[in-house]
């Protein structure tokens, strides 16, 4: 993390949630290991977002990572080497819902692009809320795929809500930059297709002067690790936290983002990415609940 520490939380009035590209098992997977797992003691997040994390019959990589603290689910499309999509809950998960996004895009992605929408049942005052954790396409020319992807992951949210007040939680690596027609999207600065949403940007809310990036050559996994041909990245911020509008604004006050394992320890990176994790709290600055 930079800058301060993230502040620690009742657990009722407010949820942590945090999101990593976990980059499977590739690179020294023992090494990172070892950074990852403290640094998720430390932080105590109570909902998770990981991509590119593995599960197989012989090894639940997530559940390595966060201990039985958490009810863990799993998205059923996956790599050969069992890479995917996972959430982790420190509440009872009520619901899942998967989808498989590389069937609504025009040109195959090549990998297990998904969404997967858990509903859980939070302590009062926050109640029930919907967690996404959403993973489009990352080729730097998907953008319409994405923007596929992105209408078919947020349509099936609006439809699971309806016209009842629940909050709603998106987190992952939407592989695509702030200005991007993507998050504009999310973000309501754009419609896409015959929708319109509005999410507020955990970081952007929180930093709006800084960029934030979370894939970086700062990062020698980004550029030379096991991951590929990244070699003149310069950096984006391409991994996110968005809290869901209604007309007035979030259901949820972001308190607090921060970036999540952006530094080394001991010259070792945790991931190709950096993290993202955010604080939400049911309560104004002000102390009044949220509208």
């Amino acid at each position: 993390m930079n800058k301060t520490e993230l502040t620690q939380h009742s657990g009722c009035n407010e949820v942590r949630v945090a999101t990593l590209n976990v980059f499977g098992a590739l690179d020294d997977w023992p090494a990172r290991r070892e950074v990852m797992v403290p640094g998720f003691e430390a932080l105590r997040p109570d909902l998770v977002a990981l991509q590119e994390v593995v599960a197989t019959p012989d090894y639940n990589q997530a559940y390595d990572l966060l201990g039985d603290d958490y009810h863990i689910v799993h998205h059923s499309e996956r790599e050969s080497d069992g890479r995917g999509i996972s959430i982790a809950s420190r509440w009872p998960i009520t619901d899942v819902h998967e989808l498989a996004l590389k069937d609504v895009a025009s040109r195959p992605a090549g990998f297990a692009c998904s969404s997967m929408i858990v509903e859980v049942q939070t302590p009062a005052p926050i109640g029930r809320l919907l967690f996404a954790n959403h993973l489009p396409d990352w080729q730097l020319t998907h953008e319409y795929e994405r923007e596929q992807q992105t209408i078919t992951a947020a349509r099936f949210i609006e439809n699971l809500v309806g016209d009842e007040r629940v909050h709603v939680a998106v987190a992952g690596d939407l592989n695509a930059t702030p200005d991007a027609a993507t998050i504009r999207f999310w973000t309501g600065k754009q419609s896409l297709g015959d929708l319109s949403v509005c999410y507020r940007d955990a970081w952007a809310s929180t930093y709006p002067d800084e960029p934030g990036h979370t894939f970086t050559p700062d990062n020698y996994l980004t550029t030379t690790g096991d991951g590929g041909d990244w070699a003149l990245e310069l950096g984006r911020r391409i991994d996110y936290i968005l809290v869901r509008c209604t007309d007035h604004g979030p259901t949820l006050d972001i308190t607090d983002c921060q970036r999540l394992f952006d530094q080394t320890v001991d010259g070792v990176w945790a991931s190709d990415h950096f993290g993202v994790t955010a604080d939400l709290s049911a309560t104004t600055p002000s102390g009044r609940s949220v509208p």
